[in-house]
């Protein structure tokens, strides 16, 4: 009898494949279990101390916490986060036909389309949820940061479901590129500044020293982070990074693989783009589930952009989640929490870490990783919106630029591999982006071309932890 996740069927035909509402899985998964070793745990920045309950109590609530450190492999998703979720959800999978004819290639591509959701992307899968817990916790406000906007719309939309209050720092280079997501924002009720802000400390700091800073996800989450600590009735919430999030995020691919068992397809390769991590676990963990058990061995390739590689540069290193040192420390690929990006046009990808649990998983040799220049990426996806008429947000060009790559290669040796990836959002407010580069006037930023002395800082700045 054929393995539900078994082997392609050469004459599938069907564009869209879709499940029904009550198909829609109900649990997240949980890959920690799994793995051949358990990640490095998360340290207190005084003691050097693995945190515990107590410490992250004045950011998030207990279920929250529970979940970070859960060694259950399935969590339950609550029946009034189901409910919100069925908005959107399941989301479809496509079929790339009109792709693949235009590279004439015998690769068959698939995309899980997220840009269905009310925030145009991914991140209200783990946005609701973050929401349902904290209001269950009496919490009355969240903080938040964002860079190109995509989670900063999810939170607000989440907060409004359950009557929530929501403030959200935006990285200044987004809020001066993206006005549209700041209306969108306020749009579903949520306060936004530009960051760094004269509101904070933090802030304040980094405005002294640099007054026309473009700012940083990093230096975001710092003033996020400080408002929320000095008041009681406020919680603050990550939209990537932390394994509760990349949880949240696994109804991507195990609706994902759901849908290529009903076509018979078993994927060759898994690609992704990644800043912090979210998207490209959400896709990737129930593959890689998968794969460890023995049931299939699909490639795993992490798309990272070339201004902001952590993956393929960073140094692997306990460090801090922001810029003023307010969090605990995580081990994962850094630039250093100092390190502040170009203003490239996927702002969602310009952070200084990679999640600590794909960092580990990279560092197992479970996965790959690839940086790409921009323009590469927004050639790659006007193709696509040319071809499958989507426009894809600038993060996700990433993984498709990665993707048309492969199957190129495919069209010159003939092989008829399938490849899967997360069309993560749509860009529908970053079309000033798609002008830059169909004008011209795109320019490439490479990690190197920063000033050495900069970066050697930044790295120097790392946190001392014994080893």
């Amino acid at each position: 009898m054929r393995s539900p996740y078994g082997r392609a069927m050469t004459d599938v035909k069907r564009h869209k494949i879709l499940l029904d509402e009550d198909e829609m899985p109900t649990r997240w998964y949980n890959v920690v279990p799994d793995l051949p070793a358990p990640p490095p745990p998360v340290l207190h920045p005084g003691t050097l101390e693995p945190v515990g309950p107590d410490d992250l109590a004045p950011l998030f609530p207990m279920a929250l916490i529970g979940q970070e450190v859960t060694s259950d492999s399935y969590v339950e998703i609550p029946g009034d986060v189901l409910d919100i979720y069925r908005l959107w959800r399941p989301s479809p999978l496509y079929r790339a036909h009109r792709l693949e004819r235009a590279l004439k290639t015998p690769a068959r591509i698939y995309y899980k389309y997220e840009g269905v959701s009310p925030a145009g992307s991914h991140k209200p899968n783990t946005a609701v949820p973050q929401a349902f817990y904290n209001a269950e916790a009496g919490i009355r406000r969240l903080t938040t940061e964002t860079g190109a906007g995509q989670w900063g719309t999810a939170l607000a939309f989440a907060c409004t479901q359950y009557g929530l209050e929501c403030e959200v720092w935006q990285v200044r280079a987004s809020y001066d590129m993206k006005p549209y997501r700041r209306m969108m924002i306020e749009t579903f009720g949520a306060t936004i500044h530009p960051s760094p802000s004269e509101l904070t400390n933090a802030g304040r700091a980094i405005l002294a020293a640099t007054p026309d800073s473009t700012g940083s996800l990093g230096i975001a989450i710092s003033e996020a982070v400080e408002v929320a600590a000095q008041n009681a009735d406020t919680n603050y919430a990550l939209g990537s990074v932390l394994n509760h999030v990349l949880m949240h995020q696994t109804i991507i691919g195990e609706e994902a693989l759901l849908q290529l068992a009903k076509v018979g397809e078993t994927p060759d390769l898994i690609v992704g783009c990644t800043g912090g991590g979210s998207n490209f676990g959400g896709l990737a963990f129930p593959f890689l589930r998968e794969k460890l058990a023995g049931r299939m061995s699909p490639s795993i390739l992490a798309v990272e952009p070339a201004a902001c590689p952590s993956l393929t540069k960073g140094s692997y290193a306990y460090d801090f989640g922001d810029t003023a040192g307010m969090t605990p420390l995580m081990k994962m690929h850094t630039l250093g929490h100092d390190f502040i990006p170009d203003p490239i046009h996927a702002g969602g990808l310009r952070y200084h870490g990679m999640s600590p649990l794909i960092s580990h998983i990279y560092e197992l040799g479970l996965l790959s990783a690839v940086s790409k220049p921009q323009s590469d990426c927004f050639a790659a996806g006007v193709q696509f919106a040319r071809t499958e008429g989507i426009v894809p947000a600038p993060e996700p060009t990433h993984a498709l630029a990665a993707a048309i790559d492969e199957a190129r290669r495919c069209a010159e040796t003939g092989e008829e591999k399938v490849i899967l990836t997360a069309l993560c959002g749509h860009g529908h407010l970053d079309l000033p982006a798609y002008d830059a580069y169909l004008s011209g006037r795109m320019t490439d930023s490479e990690w190197a071309d920063h000033d050495a002395d900069a970066m050697a800082r930044a790295l120097a700045a790392l946190p001392a932890v014994p080893a």
